[in-house]
């Protein structure tokens, strides 16, 4: 029989740690023998005394013990002890086979330190009073002697008076006195190992950021440091070039005063920088042979200065003929930019293109001007344009210009009559034409409204043209190395397939990540070996465009072929530039060797090397040592 209480208890334990509900009360367990429960308040010592208070309580008519039926025992009220069955008969008296008596302690037995007992950590023992003696029972022998305590709170048994006052003053004890007696009961919250292996990872997890930001902040102080001492060096070696060319000149004699038109002039009167390499002298020469003349920079500046000029005054007689034809909501959505363009159907001309990032190169003739208005642009509008803008470009210029409107393209083109012709392209758009299209649900578009996709194309080329002076102008040798690669798209038609877009972002990027500033040579270099790498494969990375809502790909109008045959023709070029070829990717002849570089040469050149004169001055020498 007191294995089948082990067992008990061992199953009352399973079901506490599975959360399952366990009675408040235990069943009393009737052997075959009748058996007697008494409502002493204290515990007898000899048997007899056991016998008697037994046969005192027999009488009692409220004794049901020995029935089958469980009494419910009420919790809040201090009750006697729970009452426990021993299994063997008393010797004393055969007609009362067991006796139990119920325990109530009232005073606290001194507490003793356990390693079994889950106490609370924040103080010790003696600051924390002992809960629920009532609920704590004596188990009593045949002989009267205590055998262990069992506490009907929390189910478990214990031997050892010291266990049952640590038990009393323990957490586990108290939480469950708390969970089914008094509420109230204040209980320190203990976290769990789990819980506290969460706090301590969390802990560790902070300081290894913290210890990575400060690296990382560190890193980046260095760099910029290290950008700031290399671009003081840089400046430093440029004035010391600009000072050694300035001597050079003022040592040689001046040129003839009757000298001929043609003449070339001496290439050391004009101070022009030392390159650093023989790719940097390539790239700048070849920069200054595509990079466009004064006439052509003049004939564009005063295209575009006279185009700007008759839009001002077009959009001047719109708002004397028709004041009231933006509302004061339009105004609201569109280009505010003050009290006088209130009532503006033309808010402003933007430069965009190459004019505005200054890309242009020698023989281009073809710019863009974007024209924002207030509301959406239609046909009507175009056309009306186009047909003041002779009349207002007659009124400040003698020069003849051809107007010519495309509605189909949303633009409108003025062409140059005087030599080198030049045309400008005028592109009508709106801001309203990016708007959401569930916002103009309630908003009737205008039956001429112009083509939107055009006009979204080129509201994304403001972005760009804003993108770019904006990251791209500031950056050492980001332009020239474009202009380069502008040149090679038009020469080569492999590179001719990528967009001027996607290249510039590349460019930016490339330059942008260096460690510090780049030459010419340097950051053609680092160009082609990014676009070997595969970047621009669909399988890589790709280039995602700064100036959209959503991750847009810059290259994805270009075909998978196409971006093979550039990443080819990127690692050839590549292995040119590795042999001292750069010549042939620029497609220009090859510069002879500087002198610098000719003096710092260790190894002898052979006599096919040799510049003119050259060779025969050592001859000369010899033989007059000779």
């Amino acid at each position: 029989m007191f294995g089948f209480f082990i067992l008990l208890k061992q199953v009352v334990k399973l079901h506490t740690k599975l959360g399952k509900p366990i009675p408040s009360t235990e069943p009393v367990l009737v052997n075959s023998n009748p058996a007697v429960t008494t409502t002493a308040g204290k515990p007898s010592v000899s048997s007899s005394a056991s016998v008697s208070s037994t046969s005192a309580t027999m009488g009692a008519p409220k004794v049901t013990a020995l029935s089958n039926v469980k009494a419910p025992i009420a919790l809040k009220k201090p009750a006697p002890a729970k009452t426990v069955i021993s299994n063997k008969p008393v010797l004393s008296s055969p007609a009362v086979p067991e006796v139990v008596m119920a325990a109530k302690m009232d005073e606290p037995m001194p507490s003793i330190q356990s390693d079994d007992e889950d106490s609370d950590k924040g103080g010790s023992q003696g600051d924390i009073q002992p809960v629920g003696h009532n609920y704590v029972e004596e188990v009593l022998n045949d002989d009267g002697k205590v055998i262990r305590f069992h506490c009907k709170l929390c189910e478990c048994s214990f031997n050892d008076p010291n266990a049952k006052d640590m038990h009393l003053k323990g957490r586990r004890h108290r939480l469950q006195y708390k969970k089914k007696v008094n509420p109230e009961l204040p209980v320190e919250i203990k976290p769990s190992n789990r819980a506290r292996k969460l706090q301590e990872n969390k802990l560790k997890k902070q300081r290894q950021k913290a210890v990575l930001k400060r690296q990382r902040d560190d890193e980046q102080r260095w760099h910029m440091e290290m950008r700031r001492y290399e671009e003081d060096m840089y400046w430093r070696r440029m004035e010391e070039e600009q000072m050694y060319w300035g001597d050079q000149r003022r040592r040689l004699p001046p040129p003839p005063l009757m000298s001929r038109p043609g003449m070339p002039v001496p290439p050391l009167l004009t101070c022009v920088r030392r390159p650093d390499s023989p790719d940097d002298r390539h790239i700048m020469a070849k920069h200054s042979t595509i990079y466009p003349v004064e006439e052509e920079l003049q004939a564009v500046q005063k295209i575009v200065s006279h185009s700007e000029r008759a839009l001002k005054l077009v959009s001047d007689s719109l708002l004397e003929k028709d004041p009231l034809a933006v509302t004061v909501s339009d105004t609201e959505e569109g280009d505010d930019r003050g009290s006088e363009n209130l009532g503006r159907l033309l808010k402003g001309v933007m430069r965009v293109g190459i004019l505005a990032k200054g890309l242009l190169l020698r023989g281009d003739r073809n710019v863009e001007l974007i024209l924002l208005t207030a509301k959406k642009p239609t046909i009507s509008l175009l056309k009306n344009i186009a047909q003041q803008l002779p009349k207002e470009l007659a009124t400040f210029s003698e020069d003849q210009y051809e107007v010519q409107a495309h509605p189909e393209e949303a633009n409108i083109v003025i062409f140059s009559s005087k030599e080198p012709k030049m045309q400008v392209t005028i592109c009508l758009t709106s801001p309203l034409m990016r708007e959401d299209p569930a916002a103009e649900k309630d908003k009737q578009d205008p039956p001429d409204i112009l083509n939107k996709d055009k006009c979204l194309d080129y509201l994304a080329a403001l972005r760009h043209a804003k993108w770019f002076q904006a990251r791209a102008n500031g950056l050492q040798s980001c332009v020239i190395i474009i202009r380069v690669l502008r040149d090679l798209c038009q020469r080569v038609p492999t590179w001719g397939k990528m967009p001027d877009w996607a290249m510039e972002l590349l460019v930016e990027k490339v330059i942008s990540s260096a460690a510090g500033p780049l030459s010419p040579g340097e950051a053609m270099r680092r160009v082609l070996e990014s676009i070997s790498t595969g970047i621009l494969l669909p399988e890589g990375p790709g280039i995602l465009d700064p100036c959209e809502k959503e991750q847009t790909d810059a290259l994805q109008s270009v075909t998978s072929q196409a971006r093979e045959d550039i990443t080819a023709s990127a690692q050839h070029a590549l292995r040119l530039l590795a042999f001292r070829q750069i010549h042939k990717v620029l497609g220009m002849e090859s510069l002879p060797a500087s002198k610098a570089s000719a003096r710092n040469r260790k190894r002898r050149r052979d006599a096919s090397d040799t510049g003119e004169g050259e060779g025969e001055g050592k001859k000369d020498k010899k033989d007059e040592m000779a």
